[in-house]
């Protein structure tokens, strides 16, 4: 197979985007930021659900998820949800097997010169900061990657059922709507599997409702803010397919 019709190149280059967000999402994710911080503003500490001084800490793999799930409803909207599926199940596949071979990149013998390094100033052992880096625990891994697949399959189904609804209009509602729902769903899964039942933390429930509702406030307000860029993205590819194409294979899609 070559890539030499427009739809195709299309494709390619929104699923690698895809693909390439969705495991780069794992990987920064393991830092933890704080958004207040990043702003210059004071720490909101709130009290929810009897869990004192919450702020919004966030982990790094924000930064990406909101390309993810553009690239979602962008392939959604021009291929359709068997295309989605196929590639969310891939991404995740590729996930486990990028998790695989960190595995065994940590588990090499390090050569001696390479352990202490003085970076930026600070002694550093460097076997020690790519096994805190890299080496996630499997709870938080297979909670990511459930959350990650329920997600997705939620944000396919609800996009498609708003469709049916309102056509092809209001693109805003069925692409920020899917990922409003979805979110919520992935904000509490990843939560629930990595720090609830995992037996290292022994979280209640309490803390998990809290820090998801928290964590689920930032991706709602980011959700909304980023909807004029999902207008600006399907204009460009609506450009580059031209317009009976684009209309074409929105139709389609629609289809199933």
């Amino acid at each position: 197979m070559t890539f030499k019709t427009k739809e195709s190149r299309l494709l390619l280059v929104l699923g690698s985007f895809f693909v390439a967000n969705s495991i780069l999402s794992e990987f920064i994710g393991v830092k933890i930021f704080s958004v207040e911080a990043t702003l210059g503003i004071r720490h909101f500490n709130i009290n929810l659900l009897g869990v004192p001084n919450l702020s919004f800490h966030m982990s790094a793999g924000v930064l990406t998820w909101p390309l993810i799930f553009i690239m979602t409803d962008i392939i959604n909207e021009y291929f359709g949800m068997k295309q989605v599926r196929f590639l969310s199940i891939l991404t995740a596949i590729l996930i486990g097997y990028a998790f695989f071979i960190v595995w065994g990149a940590m588990n090499l013998s390090s050569s001696d010169f390479w352990v202490n390094q003085k970076i930026n100033g600070q002694n550093l052992n460097m076997d020690n900061a790519f096994a805190g880096i890299f080496g996630q625990g499997m709870w938080i891994i297979v909670g990511s990657i459930v959350a990650f697949l329920i997600g997705q399959f939620a944000d396919v189904i609800i996009f498609h059922k708003i469709k049916k609804i309102t056509g092809e209009r209001a693109l805003w509602l069925r692409s920020t709507g899917s990922t409003l729902v979805s979110q919520l769903i992935d904000s509490f899964v990843v939560i629930f599997i990595a720090f609830y039942l995992n037996p290292q933390y022994h979280w209640s429930w309490q803390m998990v409702a809290a820090i998801g509702l928290v964590n689920y406030t930032y991706k709602f307000l980011v959700a909304i803010l980023m909807t004029p860029i999902l207008y600006v993205v399907h204009g460009i590819i609506d450009n580059y397919l031209g317009k009976d194409l684009a209309h074409k294979l929105i139709k389609l899609a629609g289809r199933g």
